[in-house]
C-alpha cells in the first residue's frame, strides 16, 4: 500500500480523534479541525471517513505483518513468543492511538468493509502466532491438550483483554512491564509441566 506523507498523518490523526472521541466523533468536519485543514483539502486524499479508517486499518496491517517478519526468530518456541508480544507492546506502547483503532468494538459497526479490513488484521497476528504455537507444540515445549486453534484463541484474547484495559486505563500503566507480566502468566498456562 502506497500511503502518502499527508496520507499518513491523516491516518494518525483519525486514530488520534478516534482515541478522543470515540467513532461518534469521528467525522470530517472534527478531522479537519483536528489537522487545521478545511474539509476539501481531506477529501482530495480520501473520498470518505470509511476510506481513512481502511486505510489505517491496512497501514496498520502491514505494519504488523512487516515487523513481525522482520523480528528474529531462535530455535526457541518460548524466546519467539515472548519476543512477538514484546514487540506487539512496544509499538502500541510508542503509538498508543493505534490502540483504539485495533481494539476498538465501535469500528465493527460501521460497516461490512470496515468488519472484513479488522479480520484481515487479526488474519496478519494469527498468521505469525499459529506457527510458533505449533513449532512449540511440535517441541513439547507448549501443551498439546489444546489444539493449536483454540490455544491462538486463547493467547489472542489474553492479548486483546489486556490492550482493552490499558485502554480503559487511559493509557496511564506501563504497558510494556504489565504487558511481560501477562506474557508470563500465559506461558505458565500453555507450557507443558
Amino acid at each position: 500500500m502506497e500511503i502518502t506523507p499527508r496520507q499518513l498523518e491523516l491516518i494518525e490523526a483519525t486514530s488520534r480523534l478516534l482515541t478522543t472521541s470515540g467513532v461518534n466523533g469521528l467525522t470530517i468536519k472534527n478531522l479537519a479541525k483536528e489537522m487545521n485543514f478545511s474539509e476539501s483539502a481531506i477529501y482530495r486524499h480520501f473520498s470518505s471517513k470509511e476510506d481513512i479508517i481502511l486505510a489505517m486499518l491496512q497501514y496498520l496491517s502491514e505494519n504488523i505483518d512487516e515487523r513481525l517478519s522482520s523480528t528474529p526468530k531462535t530455535e526457541n518456541p518460548e524466546d519467539n513468543f515472548r519476543t512477538m508480544f514484546q514487540e506487539q507492546f512496544s509499538f502500541f506502547s510508542r503509538n498508543s492511538h493505534f490502540a483504539v483503532a485495533v481494539f476498538s468494538d465501535g469500528l465493527m459497526e460501521e460497516s461490512q468493509r470496515i468488519n472484513e479490513a479488522m479480520l484481515k488484521l487479526l488474519g496478519v497476528m494469527m498468521k505469525h502466532l499459529m506457527p510458533l504455537l505449533t513449532d512449540g507444540q511440535q517441541k513439547k515445549i507448549f501443551t498439546n491438550a489444546i489444539n493449536n486453534e483454540d490455544l491462538v484463541h486463547i493467547v489472542m484474547g489474553a492479548f486483546k483483554l489486556h490492550m482493552f484495559k490499558w485502554r480503559l486505563f487511559r493509557f496511564q500503566f506501563d504497558l510494556i512491564q504489565s504487558g511481560n507480566k501477562m506474557i508470563d502468566a500465559v506461558l505458565t498456562l500453555i507450557k507443558t509441566k
